[in-house]
C-alpha cells in the first residue's frame, strides 16, 4: 500500500513549516524561515528519533511537497508551495 502525506506527523510538519521561524529555534548554520530546518529540528517537535523523522521527510520530498537544500553537512526542509498550491487544486477538481 503507498504511503500517503495524510499521516499525523507529516500533516503536522508540513503546517508547522509554513511558518517554521514560530514553530522551531534558530540553528547554528541556517535560517529556518530562509533555508529550512533539519530532520534533528523536526525529530525533536515530534518527539521521535532522527531516523523516523527522516522517514517521514523524505516521503513528503518525493511527493515533492517538501525540497531540500544542504548547508554544511546538515539537510534543510522546507514547503514547496507551488508544488503544495498544485496538488490542492487537483484535488478540488475532483482528482
Amino acid at each position: 500500500m503507498p504511503e500517503t502525506p495524510q499521516g499525523p506527523l507529516r500533516l503536522a510538519v508540513l503546517e508547522w513549516l509554513k511558518d517554521p521561524a514560530t514553530h522551531f529555534p534558530r540553528q547554528r548554520n541556517g535560517d529556518p524561515a530562509e533555508d529550512g530546518v533539519t530532520a534533528r529540528a523536526v525529530a525533536a517537535k515530534l518527539g521521535v528519533s532522527r531516523r523516523v523523522a527522516e522517514r517521514h521527510l523524505g516521503l513528503l520530498v518525493d511527493l515533492g511537497l517538501l525540497r531540500t537544500r544542504r548547508i554544511r553537512r546538515r539537510t534543510h526542509y522546507s514547503r514547496d508551495e507551488v508544488r503544495i498550491a498544485e496538488v490542492a487544486r487537483l484535488f478540488e477538481k475532483g482528482w
